[in-house]
């Protein structure tokens, strides 16, 4: 995936459109992600017993992962993601690791 729980996004399109917020949660069998505070739904609640009171709860509803853009955080930009993979030496081993790179700035996002 090329965003990730706890990112900072730009919302491309929607009633939101320009605002940006953190990643709350990433539904990668649906492509979906929910931001915080943004795409807010109200789903009214029924009052469970006798002498309770029904209740209206604000949630960030999920949104298509084509809607955002990551927004870097060393240019500040709302940008693409691109991969790049490091040489690491491990005990002798040589080993690959796969990092994600802001494609405007080409600095490491993680």
């Amino acid at each position: 995936m090329k965003i990730k729980k706890g990112d900072k996004v730009k919302i491309l399109s929607g009633k939101d459109k320009g605002k940006t917020g953190k990643v709350l949660q990433v539904l990668s069998a649906y492509d979906k992600v929910s931001v915080e505070g943004l795409n807010l739904l109200i789903k009214h609640m029924r009052p469970r017993r006798q002498g309770e009171k029904g209740q209206r709860i604000e949630f960030p509803a999920p949104l298509p992962l084509s809607k955002v853009a990551l927004v870097c955080p060393k240019c500040g930009k709302a940008s693409r993601v691109g991969f790049k993979y490091l040489e690491l030496t491990v005990g002798g081993k040589k080993k690959r690791k796969k990092i994600r790179v802001c494609r405007k700035c080409q600095q490491e996002i993680d």
